[in-house]
């Protein structure tokens, strides 16, 4: 069979395999009339038994509707090996019931119990440096182990068969968080479980020598025996690119793997009502949420401000990005539609590189910007803040007195009130606006391209993120509604389609966005694009030929500069800058250049070209820039091409619409007067936005 056959055939098995998934009839599990409900973590077994009546009662106060028990608690749940005692956590229960909130039980898969460490070490993950992961933390343990996974298996059970007809729960969450916080599983459970995965893969070893390249250097496998997990660590040179590659794909498999096993468990005691996610944070790149096929929806995990993002202006590192939280709800949402915020930062943090006191109001902020991106629920992390244990300089709803709030518990109090009041206000099937309806754009998201370009980014200053937030960023201050989608979805919905640097990409892709364009669609690429076979290997063409009939243009070369240099370009009589990655382009006749290289030995040559294929558009950006306004631009160029009018959003501003409502946010360092229109009714917040303003409007 032809390798084009190949490719067509598997094209069209994810295609049905995609639109079977999505067929499926799902529970419906939330009221649309309540429009988002907010919660909070807490923890019976980490306070005194005389706590728990006045706190839940006080949570009941505030305002909160459902709390979460349980993802810590394997050694209270199972305090000696098969022997479970659930009264403390039935008490629990019982007290949230009386007082009128919900519970999300979870899994307790994180952390394992001590005798369960001690009997069996062999559980535990082994990190990069050889050095086996001990008690005394969480998520120490191998997802790949045997002996593990059986112990999961009986706890979740035991679980599942004493709630999973509980009225009282409302639903589940699997494990927490689940990931190794940026480290890998080495350990021989994991090592057997690659090698499985690869033989499911390759089948043969001549397939794994060859998608390797593993002539080079002669690395060349005779028995899959002999395959050992690519580690930097134990290597004098870089591992093999190809192997690195499959190593992230199988680690993201093995955590969907881990979590669907509990999934098929679960199910099988649980109330068709109750509902099973997971929560995941949105940029850690070793889980993939794309990959986490088996839950009923996913969740996410929000901290922004823990001196990791400056924002914007002086004060953006009390605020965070304003497409943190958008990305991660344009992300989570477009995979079935449902999403939720599991963790959402309920003020000062202990664990990051500085911790800041949050801009008066960002807390608020938050959560509305949460509401406007479609989650049905908002749980903070966590109810009172602990006063032992690795998290005592966390802020909680309630501060260390246990019944005061704290100043970001207050914002929350707040917007349970203000959530009231607009919920009053809800219209069901109220219609989406036309004008913004007309601009909804996708980005096309593949972590395989991330993974691929982490590893070999060819210059410090690329970060495959910050390339597509400068694009994800200028669709949301254009005013467009964004869906962050893989390759599964149907791109004919959308009238603007980005895929920033989709490095790793075949044939059949090419000839769905060739469709995509002859159909009407406008299509923006970026740097890096159609470089490599969805291996990793280079194909063995012109540079990125693929996608030469495509952008009707060639690229000669890409170039990259220090730090210190600043390239230019020169487009519409502005000049703009960029030093990471910048393709150089030869357009074919009939190709349009949009800017020009205006220094470098290559002034003069294309920075961005675009042109017409049927009824559609495609344009090629190839520098990225450190600020996105040449991004921006662009972003502006292609609607007006395309004839659909857009807004021009300063920097830290969103305005989205959600369930019959507009809820406008400012991230940024300046007020912004949102142009509610006269007959409109606001119905929190001003028309005016302060940084770390909300107005929400009908």
């Amino acid at each position: 069979m032809k390798k084009s056959t190949l490719w067509a055939l598997a094209l069209c098995l994810a295609t049905a395999t995609s639109a079977a998934a999505q067929a499926q009839p799902k529970p419906r599990f939330f009221n649309n009339a309540e429009l988002m409900s907010i919660g909070s973590y807490y923890y019976p077994e980490q306070w005194p038994h005389d706590n728990w009546a006045r706190d839940i009662k006080k949570m009941a106060e505030v305002g909160f509707q459902f709390t979460h028990f349980g993802e810590f608690a394997w050694s209270f749940i199972e305090p000696e090996e098969g022997k479970f005692d659930f009264a403390w956590l039935d008490e629990a229960v019982g007290l949230a019931h009386q007082n009128g909130i919900k519970v999300i039980m979870c899994t307790s898969t994180p952390t394992p119990p001590a005798w369960l460490a001690q009997k069996h070490p062999e559980i535990l993950m082994v990190n990069a440096e050889g050095r086996t992961m001990q008690h005394g933390s969480r998520q120490q343990i191998s997802w790949s182990s045997p002996v593990y996974r059986q112990y999961v298996a009986r706890m979740v059970e035991a679980i599942g068969k004493h709630y999973g007809q509980d009225k009282r729960i409302w639903g589940w969450q699997l494990d927490n968080e689940p990931s190794h916080y940026g480290q890998y599983d080495y350990s021989p459970a994991a090592q057997a479980s690659f090698r499985r995965w690869l033989q499911a893969k390759y089948q043969t070893l001549d397939a794994l020598n060859k998608a390797w390249g593993t002539a080079f250097w002669s690395i060349r496998y005779n028995d899959f025996a002999q395959v050992l997990i690519p580690n930097q660590k134990e290597l004098i040179a870089q591992p093999s690119p190809h192997a690195v590659l499959d190593f992230k794909r199988f680690s993201a498999d093995e955590a969907n793997d881990f979590l669907s096993a509990q999934y098929t468990i679960l199910r099988k005691y649980l109330a068709p009502s109750q509902w099973i996610t997971t929560n995941l944070m949105p940029e850690h790149v070793d889980v993939d949420p794309t990959r986490i096929t088996g839950l009923d929806f996913l969740t996410y995990t929000k901290y922004l401000v823990a001196g990791y993002d400056n924002g914007t202006g002086p004060q953006g590192f009390r605020l965070g990005s304003a497409t943190s939280i958008a990305f991660a709800n344009d992300l989570f949402r477009s995979f079935n539609g449902t999403t939720g915020v599991m963790e959402l930062q309920p003020g000062q943090v202990n664990w990051g590189k500085f911790n800041p006191q949050p801009l008066p109001g960002a807390v608020r902020m938050w959560i509305w910007h949460a509401f406007a991106g479609g989650n049905r629920f908002v749980c903070n992390y966590r109810f009172r803040q602990p006063l032992t244990g690795g998290e005592q300089y966390h802020y909680g709803i309630i501060g260390t007195d246990g019944v005061t709030p704290s100043t970001s518990g207050q914002e929350y109090i707040r917007v349970i009130k203000e959530l009231k009041q607009v919920q009053q206000q809800y219209t069901p099937k109220a219609p989406v606006p036309a004008a913004y309806r007309r601009r909804q754009a996708a980005v096309l998201y593949n972590a395989d391209n991330r993974w691929e370009m982490d590893n070999q980014p060819q210059t410090d200053q690329w970060s495959f993120m910050l390339h597509l937030k400068h694009y994800y960023g200028a669709l949301k201050q254009a005013g467009a509604p964004v869906d962050v989608i893989t390759e599964a979805k149907d791109f004919a919905r959308y009238p603007v389609l980005v895929a920033p640097a989709y490095e790793l990409l075949d044939r059949p892709l090419v000839a769905r966005w060739k469709q995509y364009l002859e159909q009407g669609g406008h299509l923006i690429l970026s740097a890096r694009t159609g470089q490599k076979e969805r291996t990793g290997k280079l194909w063995e063409a012109k540079w990125a030929e693929p996608i030469h009939d495509l952008i009707g243009a060639s690229i000669s070369m890409y170039d990259l500069l220090p730090s210190w240099v600043a390239g230019t370009v020169e487009a519409g009589g502005k000049t703009y800058k960029w030093n990471n990655w910048a393709d150089v382009l030869e357009p074919q006749p009939g190709t349009e250049v949009w800017a020009t290289y205006s220094n470098q030995f290559y002034s003069g040559k294309a920075a961005v070209v675009s042109r017409r294929l049927g009824k559609g558009t495609v344009t090629y950006v190839g520098p990225d820039t450190d600020d996105g306004a040449l991004e921006k631009e662009v972003i502006r160029r292609v609607y007006e091409r395309a004839g659909i009018a857009i807004e021009n959003l300063p920097d830290g501003v969103m305005l989205d619409w959600r369930d019959g409502f507009w809820v406008g946010v400012n991230y940024g360092e300046k007020p912004y007067t949102v142009a509610v229109p006269a007959g409109a009714k606001v119905l929190v917040g001003e028309r005016v936005l302060q940084p770390a303003g909300v107005v929400v409007w009908q």
